[in-house]
């Protein structure tokens, strides 16, 4: 995949994983940060169950991000010890 699009899929990822743990978001940069590591991350433990890692842009892949930014997100809040509200 493109910079483009890892920018593009983290940032939809990290937005809707903020929304998850946390109601108000991280801001841009941050939920940007946040979703390319959580698709690294997503990929990484969806290969590990032997499920396919991040594909491209699609459906798919931006589950596995989404997935992985919300393990991000709580580790993240876990060390910075910001609240969460949802999980």
């Amino acid at each position: 995949m493109s910079i483009v699009a890892w920018l593009i899929l983290g940032l939809i990822a990290g937005f809707i994983g903020s929304k998850i743990v946390n109601s108000s978001g991280e801001g841009l940069l941050l939920d940007i940060v946040l979703g390319v590591v959580g698709a690294i991350v997503g990929g990484f433990l969806f290969s590990l169950l032997g499920a396919a890692p991040v594909t491209g842009l699609n459906i798919y892949s931006l589950v596995v991000a989404v997935v992985g930014s919300i393990v991000v997100l709580v580790i993240y809040h876990a060390i910075t010890g910001r609240s969460r509200t949802v999980l």
